[in-house]
């Protein structure tokens, strides 16, 4: 079997391997480390969560010990579409280069332009950042591309869902052709490989495992059901949520909760805390800080329940995810993988349970034709209620909130806009219980024919 220190790198990144308790290298490390320290262009497809970016970090560390960077003109860059991934891409670079002498800035955006300039001003060796605002130092005038000499694109599937591959041409064009190019993805659409024959020069292919697959370390279950009523979905489909994450018990150590809209991301996660679970959202219109400040809570274990949109479905490197929960079915079948990818990370067993409504249907049978595999149907967890015992929880914000969700018992509102609430009180407790049809209530004019009602 492969280690570490059979693979050429510099003595000091080594050290830095061996301290933070790594000793064998995944096959995707394995594969792609020795082609880039060849100086080989790389095309690497791996599922999320097999250590893609140790497969260029710690070639591109050992490549660019010697030397040295100069101001404007950074050495190496590398390209990541979401502020996640790419603090995540510099916390690597920070545990494998603790003994070396390299320099790195982070260009995200939610951060001062003014503290990014002032460390490329300095020069640096490795410059992560994501498109967007690399293109924004750019055209201010404050950075120069044409010193790079490793350039990295990782999570190129990703950046196609995300729209930056006019960005990603637009950046390649503006690097040396010389350079050394590393490329990750964990599918090849179409685009991507269009993208690859263009700006890859004979690259060595790297491939793991079969396009889209899901690790199988991870034991998957789908719950299919129709709600009562069309307005009570929601609310009977967070019910239905709790009801899995109490059924998993202490197993449910730690979940990330995905929705595929950012306003539901936050009923979800107003939801779960209003029946006393830790949980936070995250989605891509919170300030970075708040979101690196969640993200840390629960890398610490101090939040059981991450509540996220699929900003989140990638970069977030917790090996010890023990849930994933697919709120919504994801419109992509492809982020249905990167998704369930957060758990069973690095050999490790997880679960991920997914809800389906009839809508999802379509959604849900293309992820199975993806993986290749029934998904597992489970047993919905919440027995219905007698429709005179059902309560619909209303615990959504107002502004999003569906009419049986907002308002309390005996406060609906006429046309008018005066409120019922006194005539509510007036009646008996019997008159309440009584349903009332149409029969000797019946409004006269419903009686009469067509001529009839035209002529009054």
């Amino acid at each position: 079997m492969t280690k570490f220190s059979d693979l050429d790198l510099n003595p000091k990144v080594l050290k830095a391997i061996d301290e933070a308790g790594y000793e064998t290298p995944t096959p995707i490390q394995a594969g792609a480390i020795p082609e880039a320290l060849k100086g080989r262009d790389v095309l690497g497809i791996a599922q999320t969560g097999t250590g893609k970016t140790a497969s260029f970090t710690l070639p591109m560390i050992t490549l660019l010990a010697r030397g040295r960077a100069r101001a404007r003109m950074p050495r190496s860059l590398v390209l990541c579409p979401t502020r996640e991934l790419a603090a995540q891409v510099a916390e690597n670079f920070d545990t494998y280069t603790k003994h070396l002498k390299l320099t790195k800035a982070l260009l995200i955006g939610g951060v001062s332009f003014k503290e990014q300039e002032a460390l490329i001003d300095k020069g640096v060796d490795v410059l992560i950042a994501t498109p967007g605002r690399l293109l924004d130092h750019f055209e201010r005038g404050r950075l120069l591309l044409t010193g790079v000499q490793i350039m990295v694109v990782d999570e190129a599937d990703r950046m196609l869902d995300m729209g930056f591959i006019p960005d990603i041409e637009r950046i390649f064009s503006l690097t040396p052709f010389t350079r050394q190019t590393l490329f990750f993805s964990a599918t090849m659409a179409p685009e991507i490989e269009r993208i690859t024959n263009t700006f890859l020069s004979a690259p060595a292919r790297v491939e793991v495992a079969r396009q889209a697959t899901a690790s199988e370390t991870i034991e998957q279950g789908v719950v299919i059901f129709k709600a009562s009523r069309k307005d009570r979905e929601g609310s009977e489909k967070r019910a239905i949520l709790r009801g899995l994450i109490e059924r998993e018990g202490d197993a449910c150590s730690n979940a990330i909760i995905f929705c595929n809209r950012k306003v539901d991301v936050d009923i979800v996660a107003k939801s779960l805390k209003k029946y006393g679970y830790q949980a936070a959202a995250i989605h891509g219109d919170l300030d970075q800080s708040q979101r690196m400040k969640t993200l840390d809570s629960f890398r610490n274990n101090e939040l059981r329940l991450l509540v996220a949109s699929d900003v989140a479905a990638r970069g977030i490197d917790i090996p010890s995810v023990s849930h994933v929960f697919n709120y919504d079915v994801p419109g992509h079948a492809e982020d249905y993988v990167h998704r369930i990818g957060r758990t069973g990370r690095a050999g490790r067993e997880g679960k991920a349970f997914t809800l389906v409504v009839p809508r999802d249907e379509k959604n849900f049978d293309a992820v199975e034709k993806l993986i290749q595999k029934d998904i597992p149907r489970l047993e919905n967890p919440v027995k219905k209620a007698p429709a005179k015992k059902a309560k619909v929880e209303s615990d959504a914000p107002k502004e999003v909130a569906t009419a049986s969700e907002t308002p309390e018992r005996g406060s609906y509102k006429s046309r008018g806009g005066k409120s019922n609430n006194n005539r509510s009180r007036d009646r008996s407790k019997s008159d309440r219980n009584t349903i009332v049809g149409m029969g000797e209530h019946m409004p006269e004019f419903i009686a009469l024919s067509f001529e009839e009602r035209r002529a009054i």
